[in-house]
């Protein structure tokens, strides 16, 4: 259902709004590999630039690039990797959601 979220714009479709704690940039160079580990928090990530890939411990791999948006909840267990693919680095917005 549209809201009138920014009058006298018009109305938008809008998802219910979620307490956010704090963000940050996250800049990741060419090459960088981080092996297994949970998320600290549960974390929303924004790409921005470059390309990720990740594995959860199921074995799925996807890669995010510019434009894709993630919820990673795995803050306990295994977790998943992260990677660093392509020839640039990749820079990313991270949003730490209230517990």
């Amino acid at each position: 259902m549209p809201v009138d979220f920014a009058p006298p714009a018009p109305a938008l479709n809008l998802s219910t709004f979620t307490e956010a704690k704090k963000f940050c940039f996250v800049n990741a160079p060419i090459g960088w590999f981080g092996d297994w580990h949970p998320t600290p928090k549960r974390q929303v990530f924004v790409y921005i630039s470059g390309t990720i890939e990740a594995k959860v411990s199921d074995g799925e791999v996807r890669v995010f690039g510019p434009g894709s948006v993630t919820l990673l909840e795995d803050t306990t267990g295994k977790g998943h990797t992260s990677r660093v693919v392509g020839d640039k680095g990749a820079l990313c917005v991270v949003i730490q959601l209230e517990d």
